[in-house]
């Protein structure tokens, strides 16, 4: 027997899953919830969340202890699976391959659960053609101290955007602070043009809202709900429809209808009310594989903005430079060649797996820095989600470019300062300098 119980074989659709340690704490502040619990919601709504991952390789969010604790991404299918799940090999940006798990069914969902996937995360292609998306993806992501209404608001204008492209998007609550628009496009174009298609999209909407939206990648550049169109690259994944995200009161990333974005509230979808809802009200998302469009409308607006002087935007880190992408570095750390451009005075107030324990040193940062903190604007604040190779945390800085100099706290040792990736680097610097 484990520690949190001998495990439990559930029968599902003819094949046996055994569920380790089903009393396992997976939610312990707000609500109770054990990891059976979380198992037993996937499958009260699996018919929803296996559409949203059907026949798409997964990458697996590995939460072992529980939504309080520290994630780690893993592509990599695990050696000890059951002979009825498949998998598909992808590839890369960096060159390496990886063999991915792909769920068809509802013993596939409770079985990566159970390996502690509390979100799910799928990839934008299918098994059978990796190379082209049939999902372009929008995904809003309002910073510090932005209203929900600004980011329903911000949704609206994406959907009358796809509309006059030809487009139909598909919105669900990201379960956190954001929302998401899918789209279902033929599988006709590389994650190349979809993700050009995207950024077309993401500057359309940033003119017509301009004080609300952002297309801009680096944070110190956003303002309002940014429009994160990165997401489309290659390698990149986004939390599905019906996923449970790891807040203290196990909110679900929910699909909505269009005349519900008005004036929903994302408190409202949680593990203890979206089965109830997807029994009465059926999937929203239902029909979304009905009717895939083209991005031809898109791709053509995003040659005008070529045309007009509006090069590629910056692409994730780990990819390569890619040919018309302007300068990969942050504009606070950018020079040119015939002067340095003043750099923003930036200071890291946290590091930390704990989101909470991040944002918790921010507020005792602003207690003791009174006077800097009234001059901060909502923008100032950077809530930046770090991700490694297989860890996340969450980095909080301060940009002080409001503040008088005679006012601005000088960079202190960050509180917490838990970064997971430090042990790593330092191990890496001290091999290049025995080299």
């Amino acid at each position: 027997m484990g520690k949190h119980g001998k495990p439990e074989v559930l029968f599902i659709e003819g094949r046996e899953v055994p569920i380790t340690n089903p009393q396992k704490p997976y939610f312990s502040k707000q609500v109770k919830l054990s990891k059976l619990d979380l198992v037993h919601y996937y499958l009260s709504i699996a018919p929803g969340a296996v559409q949203g991952i059907l026949d798409r390789p997964v990458v697996l969010k590995r939460f072992v202890d529980g939504a309080e604790g520290e994630a780690f991404y893993q592509k990599r299918a695990p050696a000890n699976r059951p002979e009825w799940l498949r998998t598909v090999t992808l590839s890369f940006p960096s060159g390496r391959t990886a063999e991915e798990v792909v769920v068809d069914d509802s013993a596939g969902l409770a079985w990566i659960v159970n390996l502690g996937c509390i979100e799910l995360h799928p990839h934008p292609v299918r098994s059978g053609e990796l190379d082209h998306p049939d999902e372009l993806r929008i995904d809003l992501d309002p910073v510090p101290g932005v209203s929900w209404g600004d980011v329903r608001r911000v949704a609206l204008e994406v959907r009358q955007v796809l509309e006059e492209m030809g487009l139909r998007g598909w919105p669900k609550t990201s379960g956190s602070r954001g929302m998401h628009v899918n789209v279902r496009i033929q599988q006709l174009w590389t994650f190349v043009e979809v993700r050009r298609a995207a950024l077309a999209l993401s500057r359309a909407v940033e003119r017509r809202l301009p004080g609300l939206a952002s297309s801009k990648w680096w944070k110190e550049e956003r303002h309002g709900v940014f429009l994160d169109y990165n997401q489309n690259a290659k390698d990149r994944t986004t939390c599905s429809a019906y996923s449970v995200r790891p807040l203290p009161d196990a909110r679900v990333s929910t699909p909505l209808d269009w005349d519900e974005v008005p004036d929903c509230d994302p408190a409202d979808f949680t593990v203890f009310t979206v089965p109830r809802r997807l029994a009465d009200r059926g999937n929203p998302h239902a029909e979304m594989d009905a009717a895939p469009g083209s991005i031809e409308k898109l791709l053509e607006l995003a040659a005008r903005d070529e045309a007009a002087g509006l090069g590629d935007a910056p692409w994730p880190p780990h990819f390569r430079k890619m040919e018309g992408e302007a300068p990969r570095v942050a504009p606070s750390r950018a020079t040119s060649a015939k002067k340095s451009r003043t750099k923003a005075p930036l200071i890291v107030i946290a590091h930390s797996p704990d989101k909470e324990a991040a944002l918790a040193g921010l507020e005792r940062w602003k207690s003791k820095h009174p006077q800097a903190a009234r001059h901060l604007a909502v923008e100032d604040v950077l809530v930046d989600n770090m991700r490694g190779r297989s860890s996340t945390w969450t980095r909080i800085r301060v940009n002080l470019r409001n503040v008088p100099e005679a006012l601005r706290p000088p960079q202190e040792t960050p509180d917490p300062d838990d970064d997971p990736t430090r042990q790593w680097r330092n191990w890496r610097a001290s091999k290049q300098g025995q080299n």
